[in-house]
């Protein structure tokens, strides 16, 4: 006779492993639920997820839906002193100010389409001075895309330093330029490729190596498909002194990683990417199903892949 399972369907109640569970529970329901693509239909959409998730420091006017009222002028950032979600700052005696909201924020929802929308219509019409902890979306808050105009790419400016975020001819507080000294010593330096083909491709010296990073517009199952054909065909690469390192899914884009010689410029990097993005798109293009040899490299490419969000 075999012995009697001990298994159960559960903690025994009242115990400390039926608490754990219990508390953990509590906390997954109290994370917010993340929106699958919350910037789509928005032609920035790329850059702007680039500037969430890995741009150290970089800005980019904004323009507005004509259906909202813009007091002033608006620029997005990577991200601003104390990590607040916007701010409007003088800009001189007699001018309306300068509107300026972040997409690196220490208090978010689970739909960045709504955080940015929030923070942009706060931004246009607060008062000078003011500061905006959090953008707090409400099921009032009007979709990103009617709030910014849909149609209009980003112009990035991106900095070697955060020196930007003092005003010019102000004399900042001593915490305030100890707080910009310090990101200064840590920020990576960063450039955005700009060539024929290339759209959000992003160069960044970690040290010991380099990186692109490629965020791509295009819906995840075609373009990982896209992938493997060119890896099959032995075109996954940016050539000598490149490696293909994986990729990983963010705010519902794919973003394709590859390993660089960090000696080189990154605009030695230009042609390759310019060349590697023209056999993505040949592949792109193919609508017949994948061979036995390019489903081994979805595979392989798929078990390297990571979600950050």
């Amino acid at each position: 006779m075999g012995k009697k399972s001990k298994r159960n369907s559960g903690p025994r109640p009242g115990s400390n492993r039926a608490e754990l569970m219990e508390r953990r529970r509590l906390e997954r329901a109290e994370q917010p639920e993340t929106a699958a693509r919350p910037l789509q239909g928005l032609a920035a959409e790329c850059d702007l997820v680039a500037l969430r998730e890995f741009v150290p420091s970089a800005t980019a006017t904004l323009t507005v839906a004509d259906t909202v009222a813009a007091e002033r002028p608006l620029v997005v950032s990577t991200v601003l002193p104390g990590a607040v979600a916007a701010l409007v700052r003088e800009q001189g005696p007699d001018d309306a100010g300068l509107g300026m909201v972040a997409m690196q924020v220490q208090a978010y929802s689970g739909d960045l389409g709504a955080d940015l929308a929030a923070s942009v219509l706060w931004a246009a019409g607060a008062s000078v001075g003011e500061t905006l902890t959090a953008a707090g979306p409400t099921a009032q808050t009007p979709p990103v895309t009617e709030v910014l105009a849909a149609d209009r790419p980003l112009e990035i400016t991106v900095h070697n330093d955060f020196n930007w975020w003092i005003p010019e001819g102000v004399q900042p507080a001593p915490e305030v330029q100890a707080a910009v000294d310090r990101a200064n010593e840590v920020m990576l330096p960063t450039a955005l490729l700009q060539g024929e083909g290339i759209e959000s491709a992003w160069w960044v010296d970690a040290g010991d190596k380099a990186h692109l990073r490629w965020v791509r517009p295009e819906d995840e199952d075609e373009l990982m498909s896209a992938l493997a054909r060119v890896h099959a065909a032995g075109g996954l690469t940016l050539g000598d002194d490149s490696r293909f390192a994986g990729s990983f899914r963010t705010h519902g884009l794919l973003v394709p990683v590859f390993d660089l010689d960090p000696e080189r410029h990154p605009d030695e990097w230009i042609p390759a990417t310019a060349e590697f993005g023209r056999r993505l798109q040949d592949a792109l293009a193919v609508t017949t199903p994948l061979t036995p040899e390019e489903r081994r490299s979805r595979d392989g490419i798929r078990g390297r892949q990571i979600t950050l969000r």
